[in-house]
């Protein structure tokens, strides 16, 4: 089926961005496996990314952005970086653009935006979001970290985990309770800036995948914030988290097809070249059966994301419809990538074919942005459940 989402303009971006990631990421002064034994991308990766156009998109051309609000372009890039086998979160661009962006864009004000705009869109300042802490999982109405007021200032203390970009980090957008009496309502954001005493930064964490993508603890040991910090209004940070997490899981869902079909083309080539009893392996039935069913399975996968797509950029995307994508098209990239290594044998075992390291990387989609049973509850609710 001829795919429709896509304009001219979008192409060339599409080229402009795979040239950076064979450049930048892969060859030239890109060294991905170096990064992934280091377990953390360069800054100056950001800034390469900033000079060409390829963060912040929609930041306002008055505050060094691009002013392009189309989330086909952040799709582009998720779709490329997982062609190229890195990844579209293995860079922590997409969490940059996708996820951290729509809280500076929404709830800044004119103040912050002069302040912080233009470094996001040209890398100098890298984003996080920390949201979870130790214990609680996905039940942020159970936040222990606390912010109290004093004069111009909030007081934070606690420690969050897990958190994306946690090492690079410039600035983090980190949920607290301002009213620890009540739940949901007693949730604010603050944006924790590099170098503000007492903010400290932990191990940077071992993975089974993905692992060029720093991911940290914090520690926030009274960390005096600047009451100009807080990211809207005081007691809204729920209502914040929930009204950004649509695109969040839709960026995630996006990224899980965009890796089924990469894992079905290096798949499709191997079966194609590797030969035994005498004849190509994928002329077995049983490799054409299989591969048959994941490209089925991910073409339909690839005609609901599209339309989701289209859905966000009406500001029609509804939570459900985010979770029932994010839910159904990382547990498929699961069963692709797994069926995809199967065919590849011994060498789909092998760090050196990129199947491996897509097979390690695909098993967090599952949990992060929400686990998948959550997605389920979502939807269950949804019907009235």
């Amino acid at each position: 089926m001829r795919r429709t989402l896509f304009e001219d303009v979008h192409e060339d971006f599409r080229a402009s961005f795979r040239t950076f990631l064979e450049r930048e990421v892969i060859g030239g002064e890109g060294r991905y496996s170096e990064w992934e034994r280091e377990g953390i991308v360069p800054r100056e990766v950001f800034a390469r990314a900033g000079r060409g156009g390829f963060l912040a998109m929609a930041v306002p051309e008055r505050y060094g952005g691009a002013g392009v609000e189309d989330f086909r372009f952040n799709l582009l890039i998720g779709e490329e970086a997982q062609h190229a086998g890195v990844g579209s979160f293995g860079l922590g661009i997409t969490l940059h653009n996708d996820i951290c962006l729509p809280y500076f864009l929404r709830y800044c004000t004119e103040e912050q935006r002069q302040r912080w705009l233009g470094g996001i869109a040209s890398g100098e300042l890298i984003t996080a979001l920390a949201m979870t802490e130790p214990g609680i999982g996905s039940d942020l109405a159970a936040l222990s970290m606390r912010a109290r007021r004093d004069g111009d200032s909030y007081v934070i203390d606690g420690s969050k985990t897990f958190i994306t970009n946690g090492i690079n980090a410039d600035l983090v957008i980190v949920a607290v309770k301002t009213d620890p009496s009540k739940r949901h309502r007693g949730i604010s954001l603050f944006v924790v800036e590099r170098g503000m005493e007492g903010f400290s930064r932990g191990r940077n964490l071992e993975k089974i995948g993905q692992h060029a993508q720093d991911t940290a603890e914090l520690s926030f040991s009274g960390v005096r914030v600047p009451a100009e910090n807080l990211l809207g209004a005081e007691g809204e940070g729920f209502r914040y988290l929930m009204s950004n997490l649509p695109q969040e899981r839709l960026s995630i869902a996006a990224s899980a097809v965009a890796a089924c079909e990469a894992a079905l083309e290096w798949t499709l080539d191997y079966v194609r070249e590797r030969r035994a009893f005498g004849q190509p392996i994928g002329s077995f039935q049983s490799s054409r059966f299989a591969l048959a069913e994941m490209r089925a399975e991910t073409d339909i996968a690839r005609s609901y994301i599209d339309r989701c797509v289209q859905a966000l950029n009406a500001a029609e995307l509804s939570a459900e419809d985010a979770a029932m994508a994010k839910w159904w098209c990382t547990e498929l990239q699961g069963r692709v990538v797994d069926r995809c290594l199967q065919l590849h044998g011994g060498y789909g075992y092998m760090l050196e074919y990129p199947i491996a390291r897509a097979f390690t990387d695909a098993r967090v989609t599952r949990i992060y942005g929400g686990t998948n049973e959550i997605m389920k509850e979502i939807v269950g609710r949804s019907m009235g459940l």
